[in-house]
C-alpha cells in the first residue's frame, strides 16, 4: 500500500461505530487495525480539530479555537502542503465549506464542495463519495479526503446516540462501503471522527466529546483493536504510508500497523 483514503465522519463517537447496526463497520472494525479509544485535541469542535488532524499540533499551536479560520501567526506546514512538496497528488472532497481553508493555496490536485445545508446532508454524503470514487479511478491520486458531516448535524439536531444520530452513522457506513468496494489495494483507508459529542453539543473534554475511533483498513493489515492513538497521529501515519518525511514541527507520531 502506497496510497491513502482517508474518511471522515464529523462528530462519530468510538460506541456509534458499533450501535449504527451497520455491517460494513463491523467489518472495519474487525479485519483492520482498529484504535477505539483514540482521543482529539481541546477545543473538541470541528475546524480546530481538523485543523490539528493536518497540522499535527494541538490548537493553542495553529492558533484555531473555533470554527472561524484566521492565519496561523506562527504557520506550520500542513499535510497536504508536505505531500505537494514531495511530488504527490492530493485531493479533498467535503460538504462542510469551512473545510476549504485545511489546505494552501497550490497543494491539491483536486477539490470539490457539496453544500451539505442546501441538499441536505444524507444526499451531500451521497455526493462527496460518488466525487471521490469518480476521482480516484480518473485520476489514482495519491491522498484523497472524504468528509461525511450529517452525523454531526443529526447530533446538534436531535442529540448523540439518537436514533436520528445512529442512522446517520449508519447511512455514512452505507457510503463508505460504497466509496471502498472498488478501491484499488494500494490504498490504506482510514475511517475516523474529529470529535464526539454528548446532549446536542461537543467541545468539552468529556470522554462523549474527546474520543474518537481510528479505522485503518488494507488487506495487507494484520487485524487487531490497539490501545491509545491521537488525531495528530494521523498526518504522520500517512506521510509514513507514502513514504515522505513529515514537517519536523509536527508533534504527532505515526501509528502502529
Amino acid at each position: 500500500m502506497n496510497k491513502v483514503l482517508m474518511i471522515l465522519v464529523d462528530g462519530m463517537r468510538p460506541d456509534a461505530v458499533e450501535k449504527c447496526g451497520h455491517s460494513f463497520a463491523k467489518k472495519l472494525s474487525e479485519t483492520g487495525r482498529y484504535f477505539n479509544s483514540a482521543k482529539t485535541v481541546m477545543p473538541s469542535v470541528t475546524l480546530p480539530c481538523h485543523m490539528s488532524l493536518f497540522h499535527s499540533v494541538a490548537p493553542d499551536r495553529h492558533g484555531i479555537l473555533t470554527n472561524t479560520y484566521v492565519p496561523q501567526v506562527r504557520p506550520v506546514r500542513g499535510l497536504c502542503e508536505v505531500l505537494r512538496a514531495a511530488g504527490k497528488k492530493c485531493a479533498l472532497v467535503y460538504n462542510w465549506e469551512e473545510i476549504k481553508d485545511l489546505s494552501r493555496p497550490d497543494s491539491l490536485a483536486f477539490s470539490a464542495y457539496v453544500s451539505g445545508h442546501i441538499y441536505g446532508y444524507d444526499e451531500a454524503n451521497r455526493q462527496v463519495c460518488r466525487l471521490a470514487q469518480s476521482y480516484i479511478a480518473a485520476d489514482a491520486p495519491d491522498f484523497v479526503f472524504a468528509y461525511l458531516g450529517w452525523s454531526d448535524a443529526a447530533g446538534h439536531s436531535y442529540g448523540w446516540m439518537s436514533e436520528e444520530y445512529l442512522n446517520a452513522v449508519n447511512r455514512s457506513f452505507e457510503q463508505i462501503e460504497t466509496l471502498c468496494e472498488k478501491l484499488p489495494d494500494d490504498y490504506l483507508v482510514i475511517v475516523t471522527a474529529d470529535h464526539g459529542g454528548h446532549g446536542r453539543s461537543h467541545g468539552s473534554e468529556l470522554d462523549e466529546d474527546m474520543l474518537i475511533p481510528i479505522m485503518l483498513h488494507n488487506p495487507s493489515l494484520t487485524p487487531g483493536v490497539c490501545e491509545g492513538g491521537n488525531i495528530i497521529d494521523i498526518a504522520p501515519s500517512i506521510c509514513k504510508v507514502l513514504g515522505v518525511e513529515p514537517d519536523p514541527e509536527w508533534e504527532g507520531k505515526p501509528l502502529p500497523f
